[in-house]
This record gives structure tokens, sequence and C-alpha cells, in this order.
């Protein structure tokens, strides 16, 4: 835990700043920039030696809804409520103060991007994918038509993709421009500087957060500051903080992140009172599509039982099958369906001439496998599943051998994942304490705050960009504020 330092580290003729954010992804990015064009003087540490994070590694999915110019131009209703809805129904302990500001912001806060210099291309990738393949510029990335949520909310895309083909570093633009528009707003930007100490205005962690402590290389320093913005990334390389919050996130598992994901932000945020939120929920995932048509088949577990709608959205999936018995889980598809690999996170275990032989080859019960296939192909020959409700759309008898087994449990699939809890901050991102209480100068956003994605169950591909952007900017605006205050 990093000590607290009394204002007698600020030199009295030393710097003094309006607002200081740490950590330059897109929350910290957005944060500096908000603050700067509201007034404040910004200086944002980054520890590394260029700017981005952790967020320029992502594909570029911001979850955004609510009407957005490419929903409207692809001919997809969307409204604030049925956002609202299906965030609220999807979400563990819904923040609905936080989940409501995000969905009727949540057009302007697609203006506000594209206001950056870019655009999401004005068209519909329809496929089963974690991530669109192309530059198409929406996309379902969440359980919106999965059951139960489409039977009480009406199921629109929401994940924009920025236009870069692939599924990595798509964000790497939107951190370029945002990096121009800093620099034009006039924040100072410090690289290779990292925060190692708050300072606050007793030198105790119930005082106010007046200031930061800095180190680079073998320099170090202390800047006075009206308000502090931590936005320093996640946990996930810590292996300290992982053993002991997430440790489903073990050996097992190909952690998401960049070296400076090692919890520092949060430590520092502890070190004044921060309570902590959702710290042992992760995102874990390993996709099993494309192709899509491998989501026709079914998935169960060790005793030959389905348990999930194959159409969820992998987290969600993944979610599922670490409550399954020994962590295991297949999915079983016929030759029909298979098609080519063109992601293979899980792999092939093997390949069945007949059922019978399948069961006895993966030591399940006698006859429950069969009757679990039997059963499936009898409903969705007529496009139902009264077991799991998938979605029509998704449902095909498996019925022609040989039928393959992929091999979804732990330890076998490149399960990924990376952490989701953080500081309790407020819709503002002011940091809270455990009774509720704010401490006062002190802001958190992105990864290292606890906002709207809460667990691996919920979560829909683009929220962390979504909400670390968006909040991100709530945090700059409301530190500018401080400072005028």
């Amino acid at each position: 835990m990093p000590a607290v330092l009394p204002t007698t580290a600020l030199d009295a003729d030393g710097e003094s700043f309006d607002v200081v954010v740490v950590g330059f992804g897109i929350a910290g990015g957005c944060a500096a920039l908000e603050a700067a064009r509201a007034g404040a003087r910004v200086l944002l540490l980054e520890k590394a030696a260029v700017h981005g994070g952790t967020s320029s590694m992502s594909g570029g999915h911001f979850y955004l809804g609510g009407g957005t110019a490419v929903q409207q131009a692809t001919g997809h209703d969307d409204s604030v409520e049925a956002m609202i809805g299906y965030l609220m129904a999807s979400t563990k302990d819904p923040d609905k103060e936080k989940i409501t500001a995000y969905c009727e912001s949540s057009v302007e806060h697609f203006d506000w991007l594209e206001d950056l210099g870019f655009e999401f291309e004005r068209s519909y990738f329809p496929g089963k994918a974690v991530i669109q393949p192309g530059t198409e510029g929406l996309m379902f990335t969440g359980n919106e038509k999965v059951w139960p949520f489409r039977q009480d909310v009406a199921p629109a895309p929401r994940g924009h993709k920025v236009p870069v083909p692939g599924d990595t570093e798509g964000t790497r633009i939107v951190m370029d421009l945002l990096r121009t528009k800093i620099e034009e707003a006039g924040v100072e930007v410090r690289y290779e500087t990292g925060a190692t100490n708050l300072v606050t205005s007793d030198g105790t962690a119930t005082g106010d957060v007046v200031g930061i402590a800095w180190k680079s290389f073998e320099k170090t320093g202390t800047v006075r500051a009206g308000a502090v913005i931590i936005a320093a990334g996640g946990f996930v390389m810590n292996a300290d903080m992982v053993a002991r919050y997430t440790p489903a996130l073990g050996s097992k598992l190909f952690t998401l992140g960049s070296t400076y994901d090692d919890g520092l932000g949060i430590r520092l945020g502890e070190s004044v009172g921060a309570a902590l939120e959702n710290m042992d929920e992760p995102f874990i995932t390993a996709p099993f599509y494309p192709p899509s048509s491998r989501v026709k088949g079914i998935i169960v577990n060790k005793d030959g039982k389905r348990f999930v709608p194959e159409d969820s959205y992998p987290a969600r999936t993944s979610y599922h099958v670490l409550q399954q018995p020994d962590q295991v889980a297949y999915l079983i598809v016929d030759s029909a369906h298979l098609g080519e690999d063109h992601m293979p996170l899980v792999p092939l275990k093997d390949g069945f001439e007949t059922l019978e032989e399948m069961e006895a080859g993966l030591g399940m019960p006698e006859g429950v496998l069969v009757e679990t296939v039997n059963r499936y192909n009898e409903h969705a020959a007529r496009g139902e599943d009264p077991d799991l409700h998938k979605h029509p759309d998704w449902l095909a008898p498996q019925v022609e051998g040989p039928w393959a087994v992929l091999d979804l449990s732990l330890g076998v699939a490149l399960y990924a994942g990376f952490t989701i809890g953080g500081m309790a901050t407020t819709v503002d991102g002011q940091v809270r304490r455990e009774d509720g209480t704010v401490v006062a100068g002190l802001y958190a956003a992105g990864a290292c705050a606890s906002n709207i994605a809460q667990d691996g169950n919920g979560y829909c591909s683009g929220t962390q960009l979504g909400e670390g952007s968006f909040f991100g900017r709530r945090a700059g605006k409301a530190a500018a504020a401080l400072r005028a205050g």
C-alpha cells in the first residue's frame, strides 16, 4: 500500500496544476481533454513511453445506443429506455444512476467520439463474431437477443466498431486522435512518469487529496493539485491482487492487459480510504466462433447435459462453463456446421461416427448425451428450444455425422480475461469511502474504477471503452468544476 504523504512534501514554490490525471488510456485521455476544455490547467502522467495504455491493444468496440447515427443508418430502432432496460436486466447489482446517465448521453457521446476526427462506418455485420472481421460499424456484441433478456426488452445491436479491420489495435486510431486533441487543448503530458503516492491535507488517509508524488527513472518530485483523477488501469498483471480477488484469472488463463495493469491506481485509492467494488468479478472468455455456424451446435457439461444457450455472448458462456462440474464443457457440432477454424481458441478434441461412441469416448453417463442431442434435434427441427430458449436464428438439428467435439474446458481452451472491479465512485467519478462519503479531491475512471461492467455474465463487448471514455469525460468535467469552485 503506497504511503500517504503530508503537505510538507509539497514545495512551497513547486509545480501546481488544477487537475492531475494519472494514466493516458481511453479514460485518462478523455478526462484530461474535458478538464482542459473546461478551463483547467491539466497535467497528464503516463508511466509508459507512449500514450494508449491497454486501450490501444483492443479492437475498437464502443457499446453505444439509444439511436446513434449508425443504428439509424442501418435501420435498427433503439431507445434510451430499451438500452437502460437491457443493462439493468443483464448487470449484477446494477447502478441505476450510472446506467441511466450512460444511456441518456449515449448518442451525445457517440457524436463526441466522432468529433475527435473519425467516423464509424454506417454498416451492419449480421453474423456471430466477437468483433466485426471487417470495418462494419455495428453488430450485436452482448446478449440482447439471448433469452431471457429479449423477452422483456426489444433487442438492438450496440457494438460500434472503429473502421479498422481485424480484432486488435483498432482503438489505436482513437487514441492517436485523442492525443492530438489533448495537445491542442494545452494539456501537459509527461511520459515515462508514474504516480507513486497521494498527498493529503493532513498526511492521513482521511484528509483531502491535494497533490501527488511522481517518479521518472531516478527522478522524483511532487505536484500540488486541485484534483487528482486516477485512470491507471486494472490489476490483471498483479499476481498478488489476482490471487486475492480473482483467483479464476490464474495460471490457466491468458491475461488481457499491458505491463502497467498492475493495480497501482487502485492501491493509491485504497491508501486514502477508497472503497472497492466487484473486485472478485473477472471477465473471462474463450470464443468458439467464428464460423458462426458453430453456434447452431450444442454445449454440454461432463455429464452430457446442456446448461447455457449457445447463442450467448462468449463471456456469458464462459461464465457458465466455470460453474460446471470440474469446469469441463464440450461443444458438439455436426459436419454440416463445423466449418473452418477461424479462431482456434477452443481446440478440436475428437471426432465420432456415432453419438454412442462420443458418449463413451468422453466418459459420460450412458444414455444421457444421446438423449440430450436427440431432444435438441427434435425441437430444433421445429424451430424451438423449450429447455434453454436459444434464438430461432441459431437452431439447427445436428444430424450429419461424423460429429466433432471441441473442448471448452478451463485449462484446455485458451481462456483470456481481465479484471472488472475497482474503486467505488459516484456518477461523476468521485471516489467513495466505505461509509459512502467521498474522498475530497480524488476521482477515478476506466479499469481502476467500478462502473457499469460488473461481471462476465452480463458483459457486452465495448463496455470497457464505452464507459471508460464516457465516465472519464464526466470525471474530467467534475474535477475542473471543483477547481473553479
